[in-house]
């Protein structure tokens, strides 16, 4: 699916950007206490040195909220003004209720509707251009879209090729209606796709009705993350430049025009690939896998969050945000930075 936003009024507008990370820091040194590997194996393979877990007292919803209040805060926006509140997550607290209704409520948005959205490591995106669509149609003046993981609740800490990539944490954004916006203004546009085929390269095959936890011969492993490295690795080079490029070539832009590329978090060699295909210089891109890991639906905008807090990102630049995960599922965003003054 592409599609152009502002094609009727209003516009949504991305004014702000907030993340959480739990305190609790795991390092490779620390991983090799636990599985048969090596400091050097995960960083020349993943790019990753330490990664955030969460405490055993916090869930998917504690750190939403907590992604949720930063940017409320820095918004200098009141909970009760928020209209709409939708949770991209792998990792809700419960199969129902959704977790994005805990989330409003802990956060006082006693006026907004709240719903989940799993499209895994393309979550956020997904929720994003969701959020936008609820602006751009009127039923909406302020969305607060969170991606929240806690990743290391599911994954098998004894399979080495999964256990070193996977992390916790949130990332949150504002989305406002504008109704003064021009063309070119706020969220420019999505392209979102989905190949169902690939559903068995990245997925954790029980636990839910197809395969119940109670089924006779579920294991622990099946109730974990199953990966085939390498097929994620071709679908994920290949899908984060074309659906780049097409909703560039939609827009009537180049990579020459995108200010700062986040990308999904999930593999220093997949990223470095991006940057080399699209011929987009370095200090455009946003990299903190090395310190935080795959948050899936978390690390867009974590990492978005980090440009912002240091500079990297300044007001009306052109964001370009990319994200693909199981499903197979993949997406990529355009979007102007408009912070609140």
């Amino acid at each position: 699916m592409l599609a152009l936003a502002g094609k009727h009024h209003p516009r949504a507008r991305l004014t702000g950007v907030a993340s959480y990370l739990p305190e609790r820091v795991l390092t490779n040194a620390e991983l090799t206490e636990i599985v048969d590997t090596t400091d050097e194996w995960i960083r020349e393979r993943t790019g990753i040195r330490e990664r955030r877990i969460a405490a055993d007292d916090q869930a998917t919803s504690d750190l939403a909220v907590a992604a949720g209040e930063a940017v409320l805060r820095s918004t200098r926006t009141s909970a009760s003004d928020v209209d709409l509140v939708i949770v991209a997550t792998t990792t809700p607290d419960h199969i129902f209720p959704p977790t994005a209704t805990l989330v409003a409520e802990r956060l006082g948005a006693t006026a907004a509707a709240a719903v989940d959205m799993n499209a895994v490591c393309s979550g956020f995106v997904y929720a994003f251009a969701h959020a936008t669509a609820m602006v751009e149609a009127g039923f909406a003046r302020k969305v607060l879209v969170i991606g929240a993981e806690t990743l290391s609740r599911i994954v098998n800490w004894d399979d080495r090729s999964t256990c070193v990539l996977f992390a916790d944490g949130a990332g949150a954004a504002l989305l406002e209606a504008d109704d003064e916006g021009a063309q070119g203004d706020g969220v420019i546009g999505f392209e979102l796709g989905a190949d169902g085929s690939g559903k068995d390269i990245l997925c954790i095959p029980a636990g839910g009705s197809r395969m119940p936890s109670s089924t006779e011969g579920v294991t622990h492993e099946d109730l974990c993350i199953q990966m085939q490295g390498r097929e994620v690795f071709r679908f994920a080079t290949r899908i984060m430049i074309d659906s780049a490029t097409r909703l560039l070539e939609a827009a009537g832009l180049t990579v020459d025009d995108v200010d700062l590329l986040v990308a999904h978090q999930a593999n220093e060699r997949i990223l470095d690939h991006a940057v080399e295909k699209l011929e987009i210089p370095r200090e455009k891109v946003v990299m903190n896998l090395d310190r935080y890991g795959n948050t899936s639906s978390a690390s867009i905008p974590i990492a978005l969050a980090e440009a912002a807090e240091r500079g990297q990102v300044a007001p009306g630049d052109l964001v370009l945000m990319v994200g693909f995960g199981a499903g197979l599922t993949w997406g990529a965003a355009l979007v102007r930075w408009e912070p609140r003054a």
